[in-house]
């Protein structure tokens, strides 16, 4: 890792970046669907980006003191344009220093796209996850401490043939996020020997699913796979096999997997399975100990105070707090070499910084950056048992 340029104020006997910073105060957006088809997911994915900066701006430990508050912007996760005025107003007006989101893959493309890109300003999503974001152009802005869904399709392909099933259908949301997925899984699905009897697209939104349910049910095969929204279609899918007899297993990937979908289906969801992002990592116990007011073992939540964190840590490496200064750390302190940094030890991480020490962010959720800026990838593997979901297993 490449150490920090020193200030010439340094050059005649001080020793930090901080001394060579002039504090502020500064705000991140905590830009997610506050609202829509993942609405249950983000009430602790939010909470705990907001988390990460209390932590630091308390500390008082970066940049000279400069104190980070947060600003909430609804992605509604669907709504595109909707999206794109919600960070707008984020950059133009509420002048944030850095973007924690989207969460949704289409509102977040667009919002990098359309907004984030021509004004310079730094994204970390915790959960948009479709493979085109991989070689999207971002001018180096766009980071996502989630995995890419060309992992999680081979990860859904293993725990299916792990079970023995061999033949599965596909129902999947129709935007960016459901396609992409859905591809990814059935091409690792079929190159490994399996069959998938129909991939089909449902909206979200509809008041009934029947004719999607007819046409997945005409097709058949052993288990449904759901690559859908647990508040939305998804779910609506779900209860309509289940009503018709047409599936009754289900596997459910990362925005179908929380304590809100077997709570609405109930004991009918026993024996469904998927896989979320997480780990049982020292610093994924760590936030679970040190949340408070939220489910910091919730899909995405680690990911949320890791996206957040990493800005952070990304302006002290910086010595600033402008995104084009500071994307161009954002790699260097999320990965070795270094001290390793987790959960409640930002001020630490801070510390070491300014001290013009390496640090390698592991965090909550394993952090590790490869490629174009993205999460290499651990999976919680779960199954709903006893009417509740239960992580039976890490991948």
């Amino acid at each position: 890792m490449k150490k920090l340029v020193l200030s010439s104020a340094i050059a005649v006997g001080l020793s930090t970046v901080a001394s060579s910073a002039v504090a502020e105060d500064i705000s991140l957006g905590v830009f997610l669907g506050l609202t829509g088809p993942i609405e249950s997911l983000v009430a602790n994915m939010a909470p705990a980006a907001e988390q990460a900066i209390a932590e630091v701006s308390d500390s008082g430990k970066l940049l000279d003191g400069t104190k980070v508050t947060a600003i909430r912007a609804d992605t509604t996760c669907v709504d595109a344009a909707a999206a794109t005025a919600a960070i707008e107003r984020l950059i133009t007006s509420d002048k944030v220093s850095g973007v924690v989101g989207g969460d949704c893959s289409g509102v977040t493309t667009a919002a990098l796209t359309n907004v984030a890109l021509p004004n310079g300003m730094v994204m970390i999503s915790p959960s948009a996850t479709s493979p085109a974001l991989s070689t999207v152009e971002d001018n180096g802005l766009f980071f996502r401490t989630a995995p890419s869904d060309a992992r999680q399709g081979v990860v859904m392909k293993d725990i299916i043939m792990d079970k023995g099933y061999k033949e599965v259908a596909i129902t999947y949301t129709n935007n960016d996020y459901g396609k992409g997925l859905a591809d990814a899984f059935q091409t690792a699905f079929e190159e490994a020997g399996g069959s998938v009897t129909i991939s089909a697209a449902h909206e979200d939104g509809k008041a009934d699913y029947a004719a999607e349910v007819g046409a997945l049910a005409s097709a058949g095969g052993e288990v449904l796979v759901v690559a859908g929204y647990i508040d939305q279609g998804g779910k609506g899918i779900i209860q309509g096999s289940l009503d018709t007899g047409a599936f009754d297993t289900f596997v459910l990937p990362d925005g179908m997997v929380g304590d809100a979908l077997p709570a609405a289906i109930g004991p009918d969801l026993n024996g469904s399975f998927g896989q979320a992002p997480g780990t049982d990592s020292e610093g994924a116990g760590k936030l679970v100990e040190m949340a408070s007011g939220y489910d910091a073992s919730s899909p995405f939540a680690a990911e949320s105070y890791d996206a957040a964190a990493l800005i952070m840590l990304a302006m002290q490496a910086a010595g600033s707090t402008d995104p084009n200064k500071y994307k161009d750390k954002v790699m260097e302190v999320a990965n070795a070499p270094g001290e390793k940094i987790l959960p409640g030890e930002l001020a630490k991480g801070l510390e070491i910084i300014a001290g013009g020490g390496d640090i390698d962010y592991v965090g909550a959720s394993n952090v590790e950056l490869i490629g174009a800026g993205e999460s290499a990838g651990n999976y919680r593997e779960i199954e709903i048992k006893d009417g509740a979901l239960s992580t039976v297993g890490y991948r």
